[in-house]
């Protein structure tokens, strides 16, 4: 899929990933338990943030192309690859 908001997201992925080296040498350097676990929570929200960005675009677009296709296979198929992802969520 074409995203217009692609070099966002992969923006905001690189800033994670370099969190999350930072975390890693936060952990070498042993720093205070407290802080490397902010740190990972903020990591944590960071991905949630991308993750709710991917879910609405797939809402937006392949749900709703699926929904306007008038293709019953393909409204079931789309339906049952959400609830996939959201069951393995839990």
């Amino acid at each position: 899929m074409d995203r217009p908001d692609k070099p966002r997201l992969l923006n905001r992925l690189n800033r994670i990933e370099g969190q999350v080296r930072g975390i890693g040498r936060m952990i070498e350097e042993d720093r205070y338990c407290i802080d490397v676990l902010t740190q990972i929570q903020a990591v944590r929200a960071a991905l949630a943030k991308v993750e709710t960005e991917m879910l609405r675009d797939h809402l937006g677009h392949c749900i709703e192309s699926a929904i306007v296709s008038g293709d019953r296979e393909e409204q079931r198929k789309k339906a049952a690859e959400l609830i996939q992802l959201l069951d393995r969520a839990r």
